[in-house]
């Protein structure tokens, strides 16, 4: 298994500040701010266009709007890599390994942040939705990079925090390993070959999921 393709949010980095920050600001500007005083760190990872409607919004679109103006101008640097990630991502090229993204999170601002934080030049290539919603579905997202790349499914793993990741790596014939210190629960977990606690553990996971 030699392909490894890893989320963003939650995987590689802790974006809570910046995201919860935004959204504070959207929910505050389509006039329903109490939304930000419940716990909202269900919304890290997942399509905004799916959840604000599981909220309550009818209509997400002016909420994302104004979201996305907040996090361009403010929140998307708010992050910080997990301790650990950058190790464990060069430890897995010196074993051979060719890493992606693939986030649910824009491209357009995945790439300013992976370049941010140093992240990018580990990476063959970066997977994520369109601003348009186009791939805002993380199965088809990996299709297409699968597709791209012309890595396959049964020599690649996803590794991610959410239920996405996984349902998504089943959707396509692909390996998952959950990680723990993101966003994710137990119950989101599931369908995951491999779950682990720090991303030290990430290069043994795949090399064992490789056997």
């Amino acid at each position: 298994m030699t392909a490894v393709f890893l989320d963003l949010d939650g995987t590689l980095i802790d974006s809570r500040p910046g995201i919860l920050a935004s959204l504070t600001h959207a929910f505050g500007a389509v006039g329903r701010a109490d939304l930000a005083r419940r716990d909202l760190t269900w919304l890290i990872g997942p399509p905004f266009s799916e959840s604000f409607v599981k909220l309550g919004l009818d209509d997400p679109g002016p909420a994302i709007a104004a979201y996305r103006e907040h996090y361009q101008a403010d929140g998307m640097y708010l992050a910080e890599p997990y301790e650990g990630v950058g190790e464990a991502m060069d430890a897995l090229i010196a074993s051979g390994a060719r890493l992606y993204l693939a986030t649910a999170k824009p491209i357009a601002y995945a790439m300013k942040i992976t370049a941010h934080f140093g992240l990018a030049g580990r990476m063959r290539a970066e997977f994520g939705p369109g601003l348009d919603g186009t791939f805002n579905w993380k199965g088809d997202l990996l299709a297409y990079a699968l597709a791209e790349t012309g890595e396959r499914a049964s020599d690649a793993v996803m590794v991610g925090d959410r239920h996405h990741d996984m349902a998504a790596a089943a959707e396509v014939g692909m390996a998952a390993i959950a990680v723990r210190w993101g966003y994710g629960t137990a119950e989101e977990w599931a369908g995951a070959r491999v779950e682990i606690d720090r991303p030290g553990e990430l290069p043994g996971a795949v090399a064992a999921l490789a056997r």
